[in-house]
């Protein structure tokens, strides 16, 4: 089972889009929107929800008041102002370290789950989808990132699928890395802006040192053909496949407002592009055996 993960090194750089049409032209795949923050896979792919599934994140304190004496050493001994005046918890400012449960003179105080999000095991026109919402202003975003990649590939199991499609976050954070961990290759979208190209040597960076092979996609690369040669020449000098270019195009605007990927939108030459990208992304991971190392200059 091979699993390729889309990402880009910021927002708003076409990554949907591009993991989208990929979704529509691969033949016995599952797909996972890993973008628990701001997921809009669902937008595109239309998915019917068949299971949710609780996520817990971090623990937080909880006061049994028949055991509490209100002697305060928890409030005073929280450094995360989560306790009030008068012992009760903040559970939004509680940050589930155990102080408060492990000073407690009483055992009033313990850790219990707190429900952070929604994972979700959907079907779409395309096939099975392991997807999920964490909640307003909750963390352990890289926490439900595995935990959606579990389902996926509880669900290639069961559906004989043979490749997971992941659709990652921006960036490079905790949530990046949870979802490239242990995958087959990186196909990273970046742009020809200053931002872009600061963003793809980045995350680069991160592929590298988790040894895993990534090849570039760039998005709307004839705004600006001077950053488009800086990025081939970077790409060039550090080992790193082009895989495409793709123009700027109001292809993918369209498509998305229809609920469409820009494949079954339409057959113009925007989506011949990317049917001749997702072949060279086919031919790149074919090639891929287990983690082969990114070689980059340092």
């Amino acid at each position: 089972m091979k699993q390729l993960t889309v990402i880009s090194g910021k927002g708003g750089t076409g990554k949907t889009t591009i993991a989208a049409a990929f979704v529509s032209l691969a033949k016995n795949a599952v797909i996972a929107d890993c973008d628990v923050d701001a997921a809009d896979m669902h937008l595109i792919l239309k998915p019917q929800v068949q299971e949710t599934i609780d996520f817990t994140g971090l623990d937080v304190a909880s006061i049994d008041e028949s055991l509490c004496t209100q002697c305060g050493k928890c409030k005073d001994k929280c450094r995360f102002d989560a306790i009030s005046n008068d012992i009760t918890i903040n559970i939004y400012e509680c940050e589930g370290c155990g102080v408060c449960e492990y000073i407690c003179p009483e055992r009033a105080i313990s850790m219990i789950p707190r429900k952070a999000g929604d994972a979700y095991i959907s079907k779409t026109r395309f096939g099975p989808m392991a997807h999920a919402r964490l909640g307003i202003g909750e963390e352990a975003s890289g926490k439900l990132v595995s935990f959606v990649r579990i389902n996926a590939k509880k669900l290639a199991e069961k559906h004989n699928k043979d490749m997971i499609i992941i659709d990652g976050p921006p960036g490079t954070g905790c949530s990046v890395i949870a979802s490239i961990t242990g995958v087959d290759m990186l196909v990273i979208v970046t742009e020809p802006s200053v931002s872009g190209i600061h963003d793809l040597e980045r995350v680069l960076g991160v592929a590298d040192y988790f040894n895993i092979p990534a090849v570039v996609c760039v998005n709307k690369y004839d705004i600006n053909k001077e950053n488009t040669q800086l990025i081939e020449k970077y790409c060039s000098e550090n080992g790193v496949g082009i895989v495409g270019k793709l123009p700027y195009d109001e292809t993918p605007t369209k498509a998305m407002l229809q609920e469409m990927t820009v494949i079954e939108y339409s057959n113009n030459d925007f989506s011949t592009k990317v049917k001749d990208l997702w072949e060279n992304v086919k031919k790149h991971l074919h090639e891929t055996s287990g983690h082969t190392l990114l070689t980059m200059a340092k």
